[in-house]
């Protein structure tokens, strides 16, 4: 009987080391997946900046940086609080430039309630990826102003086409109310948020930054380059504030500070050549003239209104030196006032970027008052007679020491000094006047008195 040879089972331990090392890589995984997924994830944030007063270089180049900024930051949109009467065509069109490229989702909110997008504040708000107004706002009332001409005038007309055009292609561009848009510019149209958010203006109304950011949470916004889909709801609102230099230069992009530190500069120049050594009036002119030439430089300047208010001060000057009546004095406070009403350029400017009447009368004012009461009265103390010194002499009276004939010696002041008769002999003991001083000698006349 033959035996059939048994055969050992293969052994179970390698398969059942394989199984073992496929579970701990399993576990492994699995571990780190959900580590990663506890791990705390970066904060969303959204950039959010003020703009509250008039649109000017200042303001746009501040706009312009803070895009950049909340794009190199990865934030999830730039919220542009804004409040604004209005400002420079120029600059609205380069911050509505700057948010039409712009990298990031920007919304324009009008707030706090009682704030306006006034004029340029339209382009601005219409130009937004996302337009949300405060309750108690309103927006519009975007017609360009001239101060020089009429309404009818052919360069207000151009002006007022070219921001009908430029009105409608933000609007076109972002699908809003395209008939508003264009009534807003001709004809000054002034809505509240109620009636903007009916008519398609803006996209909706918010109390608050918090809940305008909850609001657009999820929705897709389209950019110049790539489309992005919102986050914000409870995202970190980082607030933006400008530059010290940035907030210099806005003040001074104000026209009324750049007619102010115009004439300051004038003055100061002024008081420095009429008093030699002062100083400090020269050194208040010059820096006053300097940071009046910048601002005038950011601002849309008349250059025959300028040139006006120069030639005022010349017919002031001449009004001093020479005797006219008053006919130069006069044609200077005209000079000076008309220079001022035309300084700026208006058909460049959306509303506010304007000369105050107050401050162009009393400039005026001022000036008429500075040129006819200060300077005449510097001028005659400088023509006075010297009383100090060897020039003090010329005029004094004194007394003949002893005879001139025609030289001799007298004494003026209690001093002794060599003098010589100026005309016929003076015995001694005579009074004598000094009349003219030559290399320490006075020639002296007689003195006869009334």
């Amino acid at each position: 009987m033959s035996r059939t040879p048994v055969t050992a089972p293969a052994s179970r331990f390698p398969r059942a080391g394989a199984t073992l090392v496929r579970r701990v890589v399993v576990a492994c995984l699995t571990l780190f997946l959900c580590s990663a997924s506890l791990a705390p994830q970066p904060a969303r944030s959204v950039l959010l900046v003020k703009l509250d007063g008039a649109i000017n270089p200042s303001s746009a180049e501040f706009l312009e940086r803070s895009i950049r900024d909340a794009a190199e930051r990865n934030a999830q949109c730039l919220v542009i609080e804004l409040n604004t009467p209005g400002g420079l065509l120029k600059s609205t069109r380069v911050i509505v430039s700057a948010i039409l490229a712009a990298r990031v989702p920007v919304i324009v909110y009008v707030a706090p309630g009682g704030a306006q997008a006034g004029s340029a504040g339209v382009f601005v708000t219409m130009a937004a990826h996302i337009a949300a107004m405060a309750p108690g706002t309103n927006i519009g009332a975007a017609h360009p102003v001239s101060l020089q001409g009429g309404p009818d005038s052919i360069m207000n007309e151009k002006a007022t086409n070219d921001a009908a055009a430029f009105i409608r292609s933000i609007a076109e561009k972002r699908n809003r109310n395209l008939t508003w848009a264009e009534d807003a510019v001709r004809q000054s149209l002034s809505i509240t948020e109620t009636e903007a958010l009916n008519l398609h203006v803006i996209d909706l109304i918010a109390r608050s930054p918090t809940e305008l950011l909850d609001r657009i949470d999820g929705q897709t916004i389209a950019l110049a380059e790539d489309t992005v889909r919102l986050a914000t709801r409870g995202a970190r609102i980082e607030i933006e504030e400008m530059t010290w230099t940035e907030r210099l230069l806005d003040l001074l992009s104000d026209p009324n500070i750049a007619y102010v530190l115009f004439m300051l500069g004038l003055y100061g120049l002024l008081f420095e050549l009429y008093n030699p050594g002062s100083i400090f009036p020269g050194v208040v002119g010059v820096i006053s003239l300097i940071l009046a030439f910048y601002s005038l430089h950011t601002l849309p300047i008349n250059y025959a209104g300028l040139a006006l208010i120069v030639f005022a001060v010349v017919l002031f000057l001449l009004e001093i030196k020479i005797t006219s009546h008053g006919l130069l004095a006069i044609g200077g406070v005209i000079s000076l006032f008309l220079g001022s009403v035309m300084l700026i350029r208006t058909p460049s400017v959306l509303e506010v970027v304007q000369l105050s009447w107050t401050v162009i009368i009393s400039g005026v004012v001022v000036t008429t008052l500075f040129f006819t009461v200060i300077l005449t009265l510097g001028l005659r103390v400088q023509r006075r007679k010297p009383t100090t010194g060897i020039e003090g002499l010329v005029g004094e009276v004194g007394e003949a020491v002893s005879t001139l004939d025609p030289a001799g010696t007298v004494r003026v002041h209690g001093e002794l000094w060599q003098a010589e008769s100026a005309g016929a002999r003076i015995a001694q003991g005579r009074p004598v006047r000094v009349v003219e001083i030559r290399n320490l000698s006075l020639r002296v006349e007689e003195f006869s008195p009334r």
